[in-house]
């Protein structure tokens, strides 16, 4: 009996896309990583540091979507918006935007998380003049960032939030944007690894050890040798750690894993769960007050291959 050639050339065209398919099925599932003063910038200078303690291979995380944390204006619907590309050097701004969500109208109801609606962070590309602000939202949904004067170059602002509860959602969504302030910019070299970082007096050392799919960070907070003992809460925690990678600035942040005690003063050593999702060099800003002032420890953690 006669076959057709058409119908072979079909089955053969059919046959053909298997491979094709197992390897997109493949690709798919491969798991492989990729007041103001409360508030204000950090120095301008880098902070004092010694030498570091470096992150092992085992405290990268497998998260695919990790290593891109924080480095797009858009995701799962929602967006950042903002009307301008540019700001001033050498004295405050505003900053205003809106974020979009997925029925393309500006969201208004948000879950208050680490005492605030939404947190904002700018760093310029260099990872130097880090911010961390509280804007607030206005009846139809705009922000505003009021943020101390920057210098020129290219710097990324970022949003962090919980849509309402609405949205049921566990974890925050973190976008950003890109804004040029003009002049002539000056790169600052990233410091070195360090474990250790002295601001206001005070000395942060810093020590990591791997767990179960992250590592486990460490601080230890002294002044002239004694340990810190009243350590006031910030953001619902004694501490905020914010963590941006060399390179392209993808973001982390957290709080210790240490409980508040309302009797009694925080530290001296503070405890971090840290999933810090890509190798290389990440600049460290670790946050906590005392006396009603807040304190910025800078420092440079390496997380190894």
């Amino acid at each position: 009996m006669a076959t057709d050639p058409r119908a072979l050339a079909r089955r053969w065209a059919m046959l053909s896309c298997v491979p094709v398919l197992l390897l997109a099925a493949i690709v798919a599932c491969d798991p492989s990583p990729d007041p103001r003063p409360a508030d204000g910038p950090a120095g301008a200078q880098r902070g004092a540091a010694a030498a570091a303690p470096v992150a092992p291979a085992a405290a990268v995380a497998t998260d695919p979507s990790a290593g891109d944390r924080g480095l797009a204006a858009e995701q799962d619907g929602y967006r950042l918006d903002a009307a301008t590309t540019e700001l001033p050097a050498g004295r405050a701004a505003g900053y205003s935007f809106t974020i979009t969500g997925p029925d393309g109208r500006p969201v208004t109801d948000f879950e208050v998380h680490q005492t605030k609606k939404l947190h904002f962070y700018a760093i310029r590309s260099d990872l130097t003049g880090f911010q961390h602000l509280h804007p607030e939202m206005a009846a139809d949904g705009t922000w505003t960032a009021d943020l101390a004067a920057l210098t020129p170059g290219t710097w990324r602002l970022y949003a962090s939030f919980l849509p309402s509860s609405t949205a049921r959602r566990s974890t925050e969504i973190v976008l950003s944007r890109t804004v040029t302030v003009p002049g002539t910019s000056t790169a600052v070299p990233l410091p070195a690894p360090a474990g250790t970082a002295t601001v206001d007096g005070c000395t942060v050392a810093l020590t990591s050890e791997p767990t179960a799919g992250a590592y486990r960070l460490t601080a230890t907070v002294t002044r002239d040798g004694r340990p810190v003992t009243d350590l006031q809460p910030y953001l619902d925690s004694y501490a905020h750690l914010t963590a941006f990678h060399e390179g392209d600035q993808a973001l982390a942040h957290l709080h210790p894993a240490d409980k508040v005690d309302a009797d009694h003063g925080g530290g001296p050593v503070l405890t971090f769960h840290a999933m810090l999702p890509k190798t290389g060099n990440w600049r460290v800003f670790l946050q906590f007050q005392t006396a009603g002032r807040l304190h910025t420890a800078e420092l440079t953690l390496n997380v190894a291959a």
